[in-house]
């Protein structure tokens, strides 16, 4: 079988290298954006009229008053701010709590497998060798548990502190021109991506290399013990994903229904009360929710194919370098979204509005070339030329070259994804203008073409998805499976990125329309918003499609550790567990939609109650009560993230212990299967509706004319179509994705003690 070309001692250097490289990267991005003042006469125009960048601001040459904007830019940009960090802050408080208790029932469960033993246990696959103690796993997965929560919670945070510090300077970058604008808020988006990218991989490398100070040569249980922080990674990313989700629908329904339908006045309007808890909710769901949901993606891949590797060839021969295999992809994918990187913001530069949206698809197509350059050089030099994969009991032998199909055929998959789902959900293209062209007859037939759009989204993605795991199964088993959705995330620093510029885009514009610039400014500031929707829906396909092959590959993990040899649908005890399985994303997603009604119910009735009491509101002469509106928003959310994350969380767990391991995997399996197309056809609707109504909005054709303008009745219905993909693009959608991934994990983690406690009701029978 041979080694790779590349030793374990460069192995254990080019990985935090590149992690450190990526963080490097990320502060120098900072670094250029912090240069835009949000102070007057710092960095902005001189007395001769021009700005240190030989161009005219907007403001000049329509001589309105500068010193007043900047002004009001920095107040909007610090209430955004201190919303978004005291929802977070609070939340966290919640989810900490959560956090320490689950740790102690993962110490409990594991511990107990071997009745809190010390002594060394024969190992789970190789039983003629010894292993290290159950109670030491169970230590070490519950370190692992909350080292992935804290870099989950950590890697929220900073995308949020990045995206509310940016959302000005983007604003007043967009003064200046487009193009300025367009990096500002791009340069924003990747700081986010190359902190998430390099500080997940940095900790669970430096995770690694403290538990095989213990471990040694005991890489079974190593590895195992590992699976935990896709644990803690994916269990934060859903009290993130559907707190934040709540936050930012309520908020935003509210100010819409509100605002728009009732009022007839423009989107974040100052005068609108819930127009500040709509900017915060951008930050807190689509930045930070986001940011944990990709991380816990990432975290849960690389996991599940460790452990598959662990009970393989490399992790009997104890060969580190093509055991690091799934890192060493991660690492290159940090170097090759530097490179794409650079083709947006020194290569070529965004000089018009039509030019946005191809600089955005660009970056996807270019990382996806370089990328797949990259993993065949990685699979060339850190994989023996044949090896053997654990394959459900057996070992099936693999050559390197098929591995790199693996992984390759992961990552075209996500690109195509994300174009299907870009084709479903821009406005440029015919689905979402059969959308606005539906509102001429009101907001029904609107609904009824969305939904339609939605449901036929989800073909194309799941052939994509189902080619990609029948070719990845038949060369490398369910390793192959994991190192395909780690190709789908390899390029994950870019796919953050251009997921993040959407929310700062928006932030933008919402601060310009407060600020009272100019309609030019806004116009632009729309023109990148618009831009950021279709990027963004791109950003939740991907998320979609990696967590539909990680679950498969955590599933695969799963049906190994808890010595299953089929899972036979045509048993009572499996297929039970399946058609329960396939039901839970629809009660999750019950729940969710309910939750964010609920809030925006609230919402609606304080922002007509302050439109109604306060006098002066309309005209603009007093400051609405901005404070009571994010205060609904707070309280809602985390109030009403509690019963969904205990359904997630607490599912496996029960089904485990009472009806064991094989009902178990068939819940896994309904899930997976249902979460998949109800999670792909709530984005594109949502994503669909969004789009018919900025289309309608920017009147750009003559078609979007005849629909328009503003405030008439085509445009009311596509704002109530808007409003009720809200939720379901925004809060259900994406955080099922996270549903159907944290089930599998959590499985994993428990699965020794499933294996040796579970089924209790079927011990009766």
């Amino acid at each position: 079988m041979g080694a790779g070309i590349l030793s374990d001692l460069l192995t254990e250097v080019l990985i935090p290298v590149a992690a450190v490289v990526g963080i490097a990267f990320a502060l120098i991005q900072w670094l250029i954006v912090s240069k835009v003042k949000v102070t007057p006469g710092a960095g902005q125009s001189g007395g001769n009229g021009k700005n240190g960048y030989t161009e005219y601001l907007i403001e000049e040459e329509e001589g309105l008053n500068d010193h007043n904007i900047v002004v009001k830019c920095a107040e909007i940009q610090t209430a955004i701010s201190e919303g978004a960090t005291s929802f977070l802050l609070t939340e966290y408080q919640y989810v900490g709590i959560f956090m320490v208790a689950f740790a102690i029932l993962i110490f409990l469960f594991l511990g107990s497998v071997n009745s809190f033993s010390t002594k060394n246990q024969p190992c789970t696959y190789a039983t003629d060798k010894s292993c290290k103690p159950a109670l030491f796993n169970a230590i070490f997965s519950t370190v692992a548990f909350l080292l992935g929560a804290i870099t989950s919670l950590v890697s929220g945070f900073l995308g949020m502190k990045i995206a509310t510090y940016a959302n000005a300077r983007t604003t007043l970058e967009a003064r200046k021109s487009v193009g300025k604008a367009f990096i500002t808020a791009f340069r924003s988006g990747s700081v986010m991506g190359f902190l998430l990218a390099a500080n997940g991989l940095l900790v669970l490398y430096i995770a690694l290399n403290l538990f095989k100070l213990y471990y040694g040569d005991d890489w079974e249980g190593l590895f195992e013990a590992i699976t935990g922080y896709g644990l803690g990674g994916s269990s934060m990313a859903l009290f993130g994903r559907v707190g934040g989700g709540i936050y930012t629908k309520a908020a935003d329904v509210g100010a819409d229904l509100v605002g728009k339908v009732e009022r007839n006045i423009p989107e974040d309007d100052p005068r609108n009360p819930a127009v500040i808890a709509d900017n915060v909710g951008d930050n807190v769901g689509d930045i930070a929710g986001m940011g944990s949901d990709l991380f816990g993606s990432y975290a849960e891949s690389s996991c599940a194919a460790l452990v598959v590797a662990s009970i393989s060839s490399f992790g009997i021969n104890h060969d580190f370098t093509a055991m690091c295999y799934p890192l060493l992809i991660s690492s290159m994918g940090i170097i090759v979204c530097l490179i794409t990187t650079l083709f947006a913001t020194d290569f070529f530069e965004v000089k018009s509005v039509q030019e946005i949206e191809p600089a955005l698809k660009k970056q996807l197509i270019i990382s996806t070339i370089l990328m797949t350059v990259g993993i065949a050089i990685v699979s060339w030099v850190a994989l023996p030329s044949t090896f053997t994969i654990f394959n459900f009991g057996a070992q099936k032998t693999v050559k390197n070259w098929e591995l790199f199909f693996c992984v390759a055929i992961g990552l075209w998959a996500g690109l195509v994804i994300g174009f299907v789902t870009e084709y479903y959900t821009s406005n440029a293209y015919s689905p979402v203008q059969d959308v606005a062209d539906s509102c001429r007859t009101g907001a029904a037939t609107n609904v009824i073409f969305g939904l339609a759009l939605g449901y036929k989204s989800v073909i194309i993605p799941i052939f994509a998805i189902a080619v990609s795991i029948f070719v990845s199964f038949s060369f490398a088993a369910m390793y192959g499976i994991a190192v395909a959705a780690l190709g789908m995330l390899s390029t994950i620093a870019t796919g953050l990125a251009i997921d993040a510029y959407g929310p700062i885009s928006d932030n933008a514009g919402g601060i310009a329309e407060m600020a009272g610039m100019s309609h030019r400014i806004r116009e632009r500031t729309d023109a990148l918003d618009a831009a950021g929707n279709t990027t963004a829906a791109i950003g939740k396909g991907f998320a979609i499609g990696s967590a539909a092959l990680v679950s498969l590959a955590l599933f695969g993990a799963f049906v190994s550790r808890a010595a299953i040899s089929t899972v036979d649908v045509l048993t009572p005890k499996v297929f039970i567990g399946l058609i329960v399985g396939a039901m839970l994303p629809y009660w999750f997603s019950a729940m969710t939609m309910k939750s964010v009604g609920s809030a925006a119910l609230k919402m609606v009735e304080e922002v007509r109650r302050q439109f109604n009491t306060i006098p002066g509101l309309m005209e603009g002469t007093v400051k609405p009560d901005y404070a009571t509106c994010v205060k609904i928003s707070t309280d809602a959310s985390i109030k009403e993230m509690i019963p969904p994350g205990a359904l997630v969380m607490l599912t496996p767990l029960i089904v485990g212990t009472l009806f064991g391991v094989e009902t178990l995997s068939g819940v896994l399996a309904g899930a997976l299967v249902s979460g998949v197309q109800v999670a792909i056809s709530a984005s594109n609707t949502g994503g669909a509706w969004d789009n018919a109504k900025k289309y309608i909005e920017a009147g750009a054709s003559e078609h979007a004319r005849s629909l328009g303008p503003k405030g008439s009745d085509p445009h009311k219905a596509a704002v109530i179509g808007d409003t009720i993909g809200d939720p379901l693009k925004d809060t259900s959608g994406p955080s099922l994705n996270i549903l159907i991934k944290l089930m599998a994990v959590e499985s994993l983690v428990f699965a020794p003690f499933f294996a040796t406690h579970g089924g209790i009701l079927f011990k009766f029978f």
